[in-house]
């Protein structure tokens, strides 16, 4: 590295390591305007962030050429996970060897007495997760008051997996003069006010490709019955056959189900989940690194952090639930520039949801249907053919070579090669055809063209429908449904476009009735943010319906009660059948006496329902 700005055993490191050229985020937070300030750093998951801050905070940390003599912390990093602390710190070992750098590190779930001792006899940097950096700064054997730099890496996880207090703690323990760096993915309103509270005037960097989202990622889209929804998975794992697979599923039940179904498939699959111990967590991780097994079928929270080497195939079991957690997923392939594919498994009634996510998180999709047992088979056949051992020349077993030949045969030879290559790999699964499956585009702009975006103050809860909404909306704006496009009910609002060209009608916020307003928007809403209730408001029955029954959520009727006119002829059955002359009165001797008729009940018990 020839960069004036890197400090020379940062450089020399780096030389060490093989880079010929920086990436664009390491470029950006060295440039000139960059210098000693704050930072809010967004770039893609696999783009050298680690490197960058560790280039970043070397001004501050480096006194000349090299450290001086280790005490109190100069240097803070906080990660989200104990894996992704280590990896910093092993990535920042390396960077300042040179430079005489003593890291500690103070993560949950190791050895507590062992990280005081480390920061009793002093070091430069100290890299550790919100908990375990909040317990020590508490029991006092953690001493910020030195703190020149803390780097807040994937900030956004941070808050995701609830450690905002943490944080804040931390930073308020540190010294007003420290810089903050905070790097992130994304970059979400709950970052930007963290920011704001915990930094000074901060340079905000995108770093360049982040528009793109992972231009190194092939994203497609399988279209599925809901009954072949593993076994597309399994043909999809068959097709690719990557070093190392990892599968997202929503909850620690459905990896705990889908490893034992790839068990007894034959795959060589490990499990993450939240249930399981560090001990547990580390083995699969070595086994995953070490070749012993090629797929992890993972939750979110429990993936965080970790760093697969080989990484070449993401498979999305179940879709995520917002547009940065796709991201995050997929972010884990297509790292330094190899390839990686992002496959999502999307059934019928995920459709729509999933064309949202696409789109929301602004990649384009190849959709297509699951590959099918042939396809399997024919890539197998391929890959036999491409094998090195039929194309490497070699004499060393040529004598075994030609007893073969001549005792077997060219055709059995061959027959039994193809036998070996196929022991071993799991069967491929046959899958339902789906037909007229394919999805429509996503709507993204409404047939008159440009739209305005409004809020309604009611939704769900206030039993708002869009065709109950509609002829309001037309009458408070003066305006025809023709320029009315997309109307999405949520909870407790709904989002309504406009045309552009009618929107001025409604001003920037319009009354349309007691109890219901309506507000302009300044951009597209966050429709992600706010589902559909699980359960809908009861409706209550129009007036004069007369029909005694109630709508429930269901949209199934109740048993319908009592009319007058029926409680009326109970009463009568009731009361006339000890009335002399009724016809309903049973007899006092003779034939029939004291058996009561199909009309009238015997003589304490309650009478017949009529029928209704």
């Amino acid at each position: 590295m020839t960069d004036n700005t890197i400090a020379a055993p940062l450089a020399a490191a780096l030389a060490a390591k093989g880079y010929a050229s920086l990436t664009s985020v390491q470029q950006a937070v060295l440039d000139s305007g960059a210098q000693g300030r704050d930072m809010l750093v967004s770039a893609q998951t696999g783009s050298g962030k680690t490197v960058a801050f560790g280039l970043a905070v070397a001004p501050q940390m480096l006194d000349g050429d090299m450290l001086p003599d280790a005490g109190l912390p100069l240097g803070l990093v906080i990660a989200p996970t104990r894996e992704l602390a280590l990896q910093v710190a092993a990535e920042l070992t390396w960077l300042y060897a040179q430079a005489g750098a003593r890291i500690a590190t103070c993560v949950g779930g190791m050895d507590y007495r062992g990280e005081r001792r480390a920061l009793e006899r002093g070091a430069h940097i100290v890299v550790g997760t919100p908990g375990r950096l909040r317990d020590h700064i508490e029991r006092g054997s953690l001493d910020l008051s030195a703190l020149r730099v803390a780097v807040l890496d994937e900030a956004d996880e941070m808050l995701d997996l609830g450690f905002r207090e943490d944080l804040e703690f931390i930073l308020q323990s540190a010294p007003d003069t420290r810089r903050t760096l905070m790097f992130s993915a994304t970059v979400p309103p709950a970052i930007e006010h963290l920011a704001g509270t915990f930094q000074r005037d901060a340079l905000r960097i995108v770093a360049q490709g982040e528009s793109r989202q992972h231009g190194d990622i092939d994203y497609r889209a399988f279209t599925v019955a809901a009954r072949d929804r593993e076994p597309a998975i399994f043909n999809i794992l068959r097709l690719h056959e990557a070093r190392t697979a990892i599968i997202f599923c929503k909850t620690r039940a459905n990896v705990s189900h889908l490893l034992a179904r790839m068990g007894n498939r034959g795959f060589k699959a490990v499990a993450l989940s939240g249930e399981l111990s560090q001990q547990e967590r580390t083995h699969a991780l070595q086994a995953l690194r070490g070749g012993r097994a090629q797929v992890c079928v993972a939750t979110d929270v429990a993936a965080r952090g970790i760093d697969l080497p080989g990484l070449e195939l993401v498979i999305h079991a179940d879709l995520p639930t917002n547009a940065d957690t796709l991201l995050h997923r997929s972010g884990r392939t297509g790292r330094a520039g190899a390839k990686g594919v992002s496959a999502l498994i999307v059934m019928p009634s995920e459709l729509r949801k999933a064309q949202m996510l696409l789109r929301r998180a602004r990649v384009e999709a190849e959709w297509g249907p699951a590959p099918s047992a042939d396809d399997v088979r024919a890539r197998d056949d391929l890959r036999m053919l491409d094998h090195p051992a039929l194309h490497a020349d070699g004499d060393d077993d040529a004598d075994l070579s030609r007893q073969l030949l001549e005792r077997f045969g060219p055709d059995r030879l061959a027959q039994a090669f193809v036998r070996l290559w196929r022991e071993g790999r799991p069967a491929p699964e046959e899958l339902t055809v789906l037909t007229d499956r394919a999805p429509a585009a996503p709507r993204e702009r409404p047939p008159f063209g440009e739209a305005v975006w409004f809020a309604l103050s009611v939704g769900h809860t206030g039993r708002a429908e869009a065709r109950w909404l509609l002829p309001k909306i037309c009458e408070g704006g003066g305006i025809n449904r023709d320029a009315i496009g997309a109307i999405r009910v949520r909870q407790d609002e709904t989002f309504v476009q406009i045309a552009a060209d009618q929107a001025g009608k409604f001003g920037g916020s319009m009354t349309l009735e007691a109890d219901l307003t309506m507000r302009r928007l300044d951009g597209e809403p966050d429709l992600d943010r706010a589902p559909r209730s699980a359960e809908r408001s009861v409706r209550p029955r129009p007036e004069g319906s007369g029909d005694g029954t109630i709508a429930d959520s269901s949209a199934k009727q109740r048993k319908p009660r009592w009319t007058t006119e029926e409680r009326t002829k109970a009463r009568t059955m009731r009361d006339g059948a000890n009335k002399p002359g009724h016809r309903g009165q049973a007899p006092t001797s003779g034939k029939g006496a004291g058996r009561g008729t199909a009309e009238t009940p015997k003589k304490g018990t309650k009478p017949r329902r009529p029928d209704r």
